[in-house]
C-alpha cells in the first residue's frame, strides 16, 4: 500500500425505505454477500411521527452476529432473557454479542426531536458463532472525542487516528472483524483527515452533504472505499456521517431472518434449537 494514499469512493449504496419488527419505518442498507465484510447492516431509524415506530421491536431472536445501536434523538429501551433492562438516549450506544443466542425487545422513546438513530449488524467469525451471548451500554459521557478543522469524530468503538498522529479509542473494543465505528460532525467548511488503512471502509452520510475525497455524498448514502491509507472528510454547508472500518472475515455467509450463520444446515439448527426451547442454552 503506498505511504499517504487517499482512499476513493468505490461504489455509492441508496438506503431503501424497509420496515422491520412491530411496523417500524426505516431507510436501509443490507450487504449479506460479504461486499462490506464484516458489516451486514445498516438501518437508520428517524421519524417525527411517532406512528412511524411506537410499535417497537418485540420479543425476537438472535444468533451469530453482534449488533449495535447508536441514538442520535429519542431513545431505546432494551431487555433481554439474561435479565438486561436499561434505557439509552441521545448519544449513547448498546452493543450486543448475540453468540449461540440471544432474545431481546427494543421499544422506542422520543424527545422533542422525535427518534432518530441507527442498527449497525456485525458478522461473527465461524468459532464465536455459538460464544457465549453479551451485553453492554455505553454512555455518551465514556465516548472520546477527536477535533479536527471545525469538525469532531465520537469513537463509538476502535481506534482512530489523525495524520499527525493524535489518536483515540471508543469504549467498545469487541467488535468483531477488529470493527471501529464512530460519528463524525462537520461544521460549515469543516474538515477532518483521519489515518485509516483497515481493510474495509465505509461512509454512511446522514445530514448535509459530504465530500469524501473530493466528492460529493448526499444524506442516505453510503460510500465503499477503495485502498489506501488516508480518508479525507470535508463539508461546505455541513453534515454528519457514520464511519466503519473493518478486517473481512472472508467466510461463507448464510442469512436467514434474525440468523446469520455459515451454511444452511446451522440456519435449520438455529430454527430447530428456537422451536425447542434450547436456542438460548
Amino acid at each position: 500500500m503506498t505511504a499517504n494514499a487517499t482512499r476513493r469512493i468505490e461504489q455509492l449504496i441508496q438506503s431503501h425505505p424497509s420496515q422491520d419488527g412491530d411496523g417500524v419505518q426505516i431507510q436501509r442498507i443490507h450487504r449479506f454477500d460479504g461486499t462490506l465484510d464484516p458489516f451486514l447492516m445498516l438501518d437508520e431509524l428517524g421519524s417525527e411521527r411517532p406512528n412511524d415506530y411506537v410499535g417497537g421491536f418485540p420479543p425476537h431472536p438472535h444468533r451469530g452476529i453482534q449488533t449495535l445501536t447508536y441514538i442520535v434523538h429519542g431513545g431505546i429501551t432494551h431487555e433481554d432473557h439474561l435479565g438486561h433492562s436499561s434505557t439509552i438516549r441521545a448519544g449513547d450506544a448498546q452493543w450486543m454479542h448475540t453468540g449461540r443466542g440471544i432474545v431481546h425487545s427494543e421499544m422506542p422513546l422520543t424527545d422533542s426531536q422525535g427518534l432518530h438513530g441507527f442498527q449497525l449488524w456485525l458478522n461473527l467469525a465461524a468459532r464465536d458463532k455459538l460464544s457465549e451471548a453479551r451485553y453492554r451500554d455505553v454512555r455518551s459521557d465514556e465516548m472520546p472525542r477527536l477535533a479536527g478543522t471545525r469538525a469532531e469524530l465520537i469513537a463509538l468503538g476502535g481506534q482512530w487516528r489523525r495524520l499527525d498522529g493524535d489518536g483515540i479509542e471508543g469504549p467498545l473494543d469487541s467488535l468483531a472483524g477488529n470493527g471501529a465505528v464512530a460519528h463524525v460532525q462537520l461544521q460549515s467548511d469543516g474538515e477532518l483527515a483521519l489515518a485509516v488503512d483497515s481493510e474495509t471502509l465505509a461512509v454512511y452520510v446522514f445530514e448535509g452533504t459530504l465530500e469524501i475525497a473530493g466528492e460529493a455524498v448526499a444524506a442516505g448514502r453510503l460510500a465503499h472505499l477503495g485502498a489506501g491509507d488516508t480518508l479525507a472528510l470535508a463539508s461546505r454547508e455541513g453534515a454528519q456521517c457514520l464511519v466503519l472500518s473493518g478486517t473481512p472475515h472472508r467466510e461463507p455467509i448464510a442469512h436467514y431472518g434474525p440468523f446469520v450463520m455459515n451454511d444452511m444446515r446451522e440456519i435449520d439448527q438455529a430454527l430447530k434449537d428456537y422451536r425447542n426451547g434450547t436456542f438460548t442454552g
